[in-house]
């Protein structure tokens, strides 16, 4: 995998920039999200929390849960779950906090974390879910291997995370708008110039489809599945310990 930095210049390590690159734009980012993604990624976090449904979790972990889209819609379709949102970013935390007091919800903790060194026991999740997060990973393989820690014996894993469509015309679109519209509309609004010029550049770096299949293979997971979402633009990843 090409190791990509949110600040190429920067002797920063990449965590580090992830979590103040997170922080700069929490303050616009579920705007963005949506509007970026003209409102498909609320599809794909259903279908996400679906995969993991089946199993009937009672103790959820959400990794990079951001401003806790995902622990949300979590918690919308398994209202006994107790939900655990962690992120790196004490910004995009602030907000999940806020949007949970909002909409009156319990049984959900937001705490700040790495995923690569998860301070929670071994076997405590019944299920583990990572949405757009995994590619920001500093040592993939590392936040794999603690995420199967932390996972029960027959727990599973789902994870969202964009993919490169390969059919003409979509493919054509998808990188004009990936590499010129996205990048140029995400400055404009969120005021930092590189976070959404990392965004296409990280995902061009990830090994998606059979190779991530590949690595969660060799981190010890079974039954890994891809399945591809809106015309491959979005990969649905799901596995089990």
């Amino acid at each position: 995998m090409t190791h990509v930095k949110p600040n190429a210049q920067s002797a920063s390590s990449k965590k580090e920039q992830v979590e103040e690159m997170f922080d700069n734009i929490a303050h616009r980012y579920d705007f963005l999200n949506h509007l970026l993604s003209l409102g498909i990624d609320k599809q794909w976090r259903k279908k996400a929390i679906r995969s993991i449904k089946s199993i009937q979790p009672e103790q959820l972990l959400d990794i990079a849960t951001g401003t806790g889209d995902l622990a949300f819609e979590a918690r919308r379709q398994m209202p006994g779950v107790h939900i655990t949102g962690l992120d790196l970013s004490e910004g995009m935390l602030s907000k999940a906090r806020e949007k949970a007091l909002e909409k009156k919800l319990g049984n959900m903790d937001f705490v700040k974390g790495d995923s690569e060194n998860l301070l929670f026991g071994d076997t405590s999740f019944d299920a583990v879910s990572v949405a757009f997060g995994v590619r920001n990973f500093e040592n993939l393989e590392a936040g794999l291997k603690e995420i199967y820690r932390v996972l029960k014996p027959g727990g599973r894993l789902a994870v969202l995370e964009f993919s490169k469509p390969k059919a003409f015309p979509v493919k054509q679109i998808f990188n004009f708008y990936f590499k010129n519209i996205l990048p140029a509309t995400g400055r404009m609004i969120s005021k930092d110039a590189r976070a959404y010029e990392y965004l296409p550049e990280s995902v061009q770096a990830f090994p998606e489809g059979k190779n991530f299949i590949g690595i969660l293979e060799k981190t010890g997971f079974k039954s890994c599945k891809d399945q591809p979402l809106t015309f491959g633009i979005c990969s649905l990843y799901t596995a089990e310990k």
